[in-house]
């Protein structure tokens, strides 16, 4: 059984490997979410990372751990992951390819953020909303269309960003699809018929059954205003 460390009241980076853990049935534990009577909570994942037998612990969550294989950075967790179960390339060139692009679209992520948080995630949205607005036009009319065109372009050969099957990936841009249209839903429903093969990669994933049996369970927690992917009006227009 998988142990997956990471935020219990959020998506964030742990839904990423979530959602590749649920894809193909996988046994794991989401070890933050359950009761701190069963050894679960905050005080778990503090206990886990202060743990006194490891001399180098982990930076940060999320973390996967695998009987005494511990895995960080989601990147990295998504391609442990992807080898296992058949979500990467066997081509050692293609599987790195696909290591890029998972950390291209954590690249994304960081930007997604940073709209809503541009001086420092210690401070309260409030406290930085005059500088998000600043920086939002940018990201809407810029950044967005060039991940998305960039995506874009690598699926229109054959509908699969590498190696010509669904990878490790595909999934994380069907969660940024996701992400982008909580915290956008404005400029994504402007943007997304320019991305004809983007979308249509979305809705392929949506209806893997693994995904589709998640996305309409309970596990799945909402998006909230807490998470990477925040919905505050006036950065969408």
């Amino acid at each position: 059984m998988y142990e997956l460390y990471y935020w219990p009241t959020i998506q964030g980076r742990g839904e990423f490997i979530r959602l590749l853990l649920e894809d193909v049935g996988a046994d794991y534990v989401d070890v933050v979410r359950k009761p701190e009577s069963e050894g679960g909570g905050i005080p778990a994942l503090r206990n886990f990372l202060d743990a006194p037998d490891h001399a180098k612990p982990p930076f940060a969550p999320p973390i996967l751990k695998d009987g005494d294989t511990l895995v960080t950075q989601t990147p990295l967790i998504m391609d442990y992951l992807g080898v296992r179960h058949g979500l990467a390339p066997e081509n050692e060139n293609e599987r790195r390819r696909a290591l890029e692009l998972s950390m291209l679209l954590a690249d994304f992520l960081v930007e997604a953020h940073d709209v809503h948080h541009p001086l420092a995630k210690e401070f309260y949205y409030e406290d930085q909303q005059d500088e998000a607005l600043r920086r939002a036009p940018s990201f809407r009319e810029l950044r967005i269309p060039k991940f998305c065109g960039y995506c874009e372009h690598l699926l229109q050969s054959d509908g699969f960003l590498v190696g010509g099957a669904c990878t490790h990936p595909e999934l994380s841009l069907f969660q940024i699809v996701e992400g982008m249209r909580y915290a956008f839903p404005k400029t994504m429903a402007m943007l997304e018929p320019d991305y004809p093969a983007v979308i249509a990669l979305h809705d392929r994933i949506a209806t893997r059954p693994g995904v589709a049996a998640y996305l309409a369970s309970d596990r799945r927690i909402p998006f909230n205003e807490h998470g990477i992917f925040r919905h505050y009006p006036e950065l969408d227009d």
